[in-house]
C-alpha cells in the first residue's frame, strides 16, 4: 500500500527547515502534526504533600528541560531563592545549556553527561556528600532510580509535573485518514487509546522512536513497521525516509 499521509505525534516544527518538510516534497506525501501529550505542572501544595523542601538539597539532577522549567517555576511560587552554591548535574549538555534561562551559567557549578543516566553516575560519585533532588514527571523510567541507588548517592525524587493525554479528537478529523502514525514516547501510545478507545490498526503503519515506545506499542497489540534510532536510521525522519523508499 502506497503511503500518502503521515501523522506525527508532535507539534508542527517552527520555520521551513524541518527534514519532515523535505520528506513531503521528496515523496510527495502529506505530513500533519498533532501533539498527543501535554505537560501539567504540580502546584506548591502537591509538592508539600510529598514532604519536599527545596532548601534541604545541595544539588539537583536534571534529566529533561521540563524538569528545569517546573523546578524554577515552583521555586518562585514557593518563594524559595535558589542559592548560588547549588550544584547542577544534567543528563546532557543540551539540558545543561537550557539552565541559562534561569541562572548565570558561567558562575554556577554545572556538570553534564552524554544523554543517558549511566554517563552522569561518575559525576555524582565525585560529589558523594551532596543531597540530590531529582525533579521528574509522574512517570519515571525505572533505569534512573536503579542507577542512583546502585551509585549509593543521597537522592530524593520530587514529582513536579505530569504527562497527560491531549484531546487529539478535537484536532484530528479522522485518525483513519492517515496511512502512518509516528510516536515518540510510551505516553503517546497511551494517548492514542485514551482518545480512540476502540482503535483498530488495520492497514495503518506505526512508527516508534525509542525502545520503550516500541515495547509499549507492541504490548498494546500494535504492529510496528518502522523504528528509530538504529545504526542505519539514527533519527525518525531517516527511518521514515528509508521506509517510504
Amino acid at each position: 500500500m502506497k503511503i500518502k499521509s503521515v501523522l506525527v505525534s508532535q507539534p508542527e516544527p517552527i520555520g521551513d527547515s524541518s527534514p519532515y518538510f523535505d520528506l513531503q516534497k521528496k515523496h510527495k506525501i502529506k505530513i500533519d502534526f498533532c501533539p498527543f501529550i501535554e505537560i501539567e505542572g504540580a502546584n506548591a501544595k502537591e509538592v508539600r504533600i510529598q514532604k519536599i523542601d527545596f532548601s534541604n538539597f545541595t544539588a539537583i539532577i536534571f534529566t529533561s528541560r521540563n524538569a528545569i522549567d517546573h523546578f524554577f517555576r515552583l521555586a518562585e511560587e514557593m518563594r524559595f531563592t535558589v542559592p548560588d552554591s547549588m550544584k547542577y548535574v544534567c543528563q546532557s549538555e543540551a539540558i545543561a545549556l537550557y539552565l541559562q534561562r534561569y541562572i548565570v551559567y558561567r558562575k554556577r557549578k554545572i556538570y553534564f553527561g552524554e544523554k543517558n543516566i549511566q554517563s552522569i553516575i561518575p559525576l555524582l560519585k565525585k560529589n558523594q556528600k551532596e543531597k540530590y533532588l531529582l525533579p521528574t514527571s509522574d512517570m519515571l523510567n525505572q533505569d534512573i532510580p536503579d542507577a542512583l541507588d546502585k551509585a549509593e548517592v543521597d537522592w530524593t525524587r520530587a514529582i513536579l509535573f505530569r504527562t497527560v493525554s491531549s484531546n487529539v479528537v478535537s484536532n484530528i478529523k479522522d485518525i483513519y485518514d492517515y496511512d502512518a502514525l509516528i510516536f515518540f514516547s510510551p505516553y503517546g501510545i497511551k494517548s492514542l487509546f485514551d482518545n480512540y478507545k476502540d482503535f483498530k490498526q488495520g492497514n495503518i503503519h506505526i512508527g516508534t522512536f525509542g525502545a520503550s515506545t516500541k515495547f509499549t506499542a507492541e504490548e498494546a497489540g500494535l504492529k510496528v513497521s518502522l523504528f528509530a534510532p538504529t545504526k542505519e536510521s539514527p533519527s525518525m525522519t531517516k527511518a521514515l525516509d528509508d521506509f517510504l523508499q
